[in-house]
């Protein structure tokens, strides 16, 4: 195992109907409170005046921000912050999935910044230049999609529309202070964004599993709980909306497959990088761009490391060996992976989200800039170059 050291201060409020002591735990925090939600409210606006009813019942000020589309711009942030500061706001709180509660926490965090908001972020890893911020707002999530574990976590993902480029915010004071967690919130997600969620809680840990430190015996096992965990239910959900206890299940396997559990001194997403560049320059949603690459990944990687491959067959999708080669076993649990992905209504090739031609050479161009080392190389276990970036984007038109 590697060295690391752990820290995680939110307090969770996990089940069914907690939602409605959203007033009572924000009054904890703060007395004027930016609500941070969607520009395009559709199935979200009963939950949100209902939020707003128990903050205002609380003696709470409510300013509203509902002005997040997906993949949160830098633009949006800075009004947002300028927002808090006119109005004096001492608590933000995130009502949503990924993009909303990681605008929360950006716009939390720029209250305090100084300069130019996109320095907070790590845009380049071959020199980092990105100055994280120190101080925040206190801030809440309520998520209501089970996929992005913002809501307990250290990290919020950015866009800059100008430059084309989405990437990460890292920083202890991005913390929250208080989750509420409550699955029945996700009752309402279509069934493709549903899927999408359940894809992008298995990369989350899939790519450590896969990448990352090979002597990680209770990490792998976890890794592994945590994606059968999602496959185990997410047929349920899809049968039936309505599924409190498998839609519970869901939640929590998001929230633990990204608060830092699964990955103690281990974090590779390498997949996650290219993702992010998929939708920065053809807006495919961030669940699905990772459900198109996961499995072309493994068929570009697998050779360089069988033993962990074989392991994912036989432990995840359940492989029967007997009888088999280790090649034949990786190969068959690869087919069934993207089955599965399949099945549950993910897209598999950026043709399914009508992404015709895309330029190759410019997708790579922008995950090198982003997120490769000085070494020339993408930082993980063993290190990935170019040219498998490329063998895997052929692989996914």
């Amino acid at each position: 195992m590697k060295n690391f050291e752990y820290y995680n201060p939110v307090r969770v409020i996990f089940g069914a109907g907690e939602v409605s002591r959203c007033g009572e735990e924000a009054k904890k925090l703060g007395t004027k409170v930016c609500l941070v939600s969607y520009k395009e409210l559709s199935f979200l606006k009963p939950l949100l005046e209902r939020i707003e009813e128990l903050l205002t019942k609380e003696g709470l000020s409510v300013y509203p921000f509902y002005e997040i589309e997906e993949n949160p711009e830098i633009t949006v942030v800075a009004a947002g912050v300028d927002l808090c500061r006119k109005q004096g706001i001492d608590l933000v709180i995130g009502v949503g999935g990924g993009s909303a509660m990681d605008a929360a926490k950006a716009i939390a965090a720029g209250v305090y910044y100084k300069g130019d908001l996109w320095q907070m972020v790590y845009s380049r890893h071959s020199v980092v230049s990105a100055i994280p911020p120190e101080k925040s707002l206190p801030t809440m999530m309520i998520p209501t999609l089970p996929a992005t574990g913002s809501e307990m976590n250290l990290c919020a993902v950015v866009s800059n529309r100008a430059l084309q480029e989405k990437s990460y915010i890292w920083a202890p004071c991005l913390y929250p202070k208080t989750s509420i967690i409550d699955p029945e919130l996700t009752v309402s997600l279509p069934p493709f964004q549903t899927a999408c969620a359940a894809a992008d809680t298995i990369s989350h840990v899939l790519e450590i599993y896969l990448n990352g430190e090979d002597d990680s015996d209770l990490q792998h096992y976890f890794q592994e709980g945590v994606m059968r965990t999602v496959m185990d239910n997410i047929d349920k959900v899809l049968a039936d909306p309505k599924n409190i206890s498998a839609r519970s299940h869901l939640q929590w396997a998001a929230t633990c497959a990204i608060n830092g559990w699964a990955s103690p001194g281990d974090a590779w997403t390498p997949i996650h990088q290219v993702g992010h560049v998929l939708t920065a320059l053809y807006k495919v949603p961030h669940g699905a761009s990772l459900a198109i690459l996961m499995p072309a990944w493994m068929e570009v990687m697998y050779p360089r490391k069988k033993d962990i491959y074989f392991r994912f067959a036989t432990h995840v999708m359940g492989i029967c060996p007997d009888g088999k080669s280790q090649e034949e076993v990786i190969r068959e649990s690869i087919t069934s992976f993207k089955a599965f992905l399949k099945r549950i209504g993910t897209p598999l090739s950026l043709t399914d989200m009508q992404v015709k031609n895309p330029d190759i050479p410019l997708i790579v161009q922008q995950v090198v800039k982003i997120s490769f080392g000085s070494d020339g190389y993408l930082a993980c276990n063993p290190p990935v170059s170019q040219e498998d970036i490329i063998e895997v984007l052929n692989k996914v038109l």
